[in-house]
């Protein structure tokens, strides 16, 4: 429980530093990425660029300034040039801000706060951005939500508000009583370590992208007892994770769930970066601290940053720019890690739409989380495992690989939507159900993509494990990326992939 008290600063906070109940006030989170229509972003433009460049010595960054050239730059996002079908693939997640609100309607100029507090340059808070529900019952359920979370009740009542909808297949993907429990309870009492295993599940998956429950602020609802639990149910499809930011304590709950239950799990621990300088101070903090308690045996590096170039240039900014600030933050980041004392250097890089990797960034880090979506890129759900692993080879590894540190590069999220909030946004824009958002295309995605990505020796972050209700303020197909509903039950008819990961 948060000891959060408003002051006339609606960012600032008043905290209580011990780390069971740490407190990071003031940030409104950025959604995983923004719902909408693939947006130009110009055609590619060779440039000079004389950015911030970290050069690795071991797995420790050093910064120089070191003229770099971009092999993939991008012009103005706004420039009205638009992309047809093949160069769609230029980038699978070119979702501009502004056009989103435009068509929804909002105000000329309104960025939503989903791009992140202070995008246009100021400091003054911004509440999140509510589109106007079109159902009475959307309405209902958000305004329930909110209510629940703010109550402080448990994650299973609050985020886990079943909807009852059906799915552009016809079948149900959030009645408890149409899909199998997998709730990973505890099978001894008291200990964590020993609990039902589901038969259904298979060690499958590389790594999983992971939100735990209630990490919005400012209400900051997580338990230890549901992370505990998603810790339990995830340690039977993967042992690798990565996090979105540090808000709400969660990076110390997720390691303390991992040592509870003894499990073989190992985390990307993130910051998400905006302008909100002290949101960003305190997941630092809240980092340290997490460490400095639970040590770094199940931590695989620190990601700084999500989306953060893709949001900077949905608000308008320049990709130069934005490559520049991210890469300032990863080396004050490497800065303050030093100054931890842990006990081994922990990798540093950052995760953003892997159409936006060049060889500027790429020198500045130690590894890159690419951001792939066939969803999003306008892809038939049987083309969308091959056209996965080509983009990211083509877009990100070799890039990656063009420079002398050599980043590692793992895609930070894929995956397939099963349905939608509203009919007009259930398919992809691909003619015919091979666009559709559906159970049945995500078993497909499922049969295509794991094992061979597997055996190909591709690093990926499955999106996701569970549904994610809080987005239903974004609309569209953004609550359902789960192969689990928002209650942890696997979705009627979905059978997990059976293979070996490395």
């Amino acid at each position: 429980m948060s000891h959060y008290t408003p002051v006339d600063n609606p960012r600032a906070s008043v905290y209580s530093t011990d780390l069971n109940d740490y407190y990071d006030g003031g940030a409104i989170p950025a959604p995983h990425r923004l719902t909408g229509y693939t947006s130009s972003f110009g055609t590619p433009t060779a440039s000079e660029t004389d950015l911030p460049r970290i050069q690795s010595v071991g797995s420790i960054a050093l910064m120089t300034q070191t003229p770099r050239a971009s092999m993939m730059s991008y012009a103005d996002p706004y420039d009205g040039e638009a992309y047809d079908k093949e160069e769609i693939m230029m980038d699978p997640q070119g979702r501009s801000a502004a056009r989103l609100a435009q068509r929804r309607g909002d105000p000329a100029g309104y960025v939503p706060a989903a791009v992140g507090l202070g995008a246009l340059g100021g400091d003054a808070y911004e509440p999140p951005y509510t589109a106007q529900p079109k159902k009475s019952r959307r309405k209902w359920i958000l305004a329930a939500l909110a209510a629940l979370v703010l109550l402080g009740l448990g994650v299973g009542l609050g985020v886990g508000l079943t909807v009852g909808k059906k799915s552009s297949n016809g079948t149900s993907t959030s009645n408890a009583a149409t899909t199998g429990k997998t709730t990973g309870k505890t099978a001894d009492g008291d200990d964590p370590s020993v609990f039902d295993k589901d038969s259904r599940l298979h060690n499958s998956f590389w790594a999983f992208a992971y939100t735990p429950q209630n990490v919005l602020l400012p209400a900051c609802g997580a338990s230890q007892a549901n992370v505990t639990r998603d810790i339990q149910l995830l340690s039977q499809l993967t042992n690798k994770l990565r996090l979105y930011g540090a808000n709400c304590n969660q990076t110390a709950l997720v390691l303390q769930a991992i040592r509870d239950t003894k499990v073989d799990l190992k985390v990307h621990v993130a910051v998400y970066v905006d302008s909100n300088e002290q949101a960003y101070e305190d997941q630092v903090t809240a980092i340290e601290a997490a460490l400095k308690t639970y040590g770094t045996e199940n931590v695989l590096g620190i990601t700084v940053g999500n989306e953060y170039i893709l949001n900077q240039q949905s608000a308008g900014l320049s990709t130069a720019t934005a490559t520049q600030t991210i890469l300032t933050r990863i080396q004050e980041m490497n800065t303050t890690v030093q100054g931890w004392g842990l006990d081994k250097v922990l990798p540093l890089g950052t995760s953003d739409a892997g159409s936006l990797m060049s060889t500027t960034l790429a020198s500045g880090i130690d590894y890159f989380h690419a951001n792939v979506h066939p969803w999003f890129g306008t892809v038939a759900i049987d083309d969308a495992a091959a056209w996965t692993n080509n983009f990211f080879q083509e877009f990100d590894v070799d890039i990656a690989n063009s420079v002398p540190n050599k980043p590692r590069c793992a895609i930070a999220e894929t995956g397939w939507p099963t349905d939608t909030m509203t009919a007009s946004e259930g398919n992809n824009g691909v003619t015919g159900a091979q666009g559709d958002a559906s159970i049945a295309n995500l078993q497909i995605f499922l049969d295509t993509f794991v094992c061979q990505a597997n055996a190909n020796g591709t690093d990926y972050f499955f999106f996701e494990a569970f549904d994610e209700p809080w987005k239903a303020q974004y609309g569209g197909v953004e609550p359902y990326w789960g192969l689990f509903d928002s209650d942890r039950n696997l979705k009627s008819g979905l059978t997990i992939p059976e293979c070996s990961h490395t």
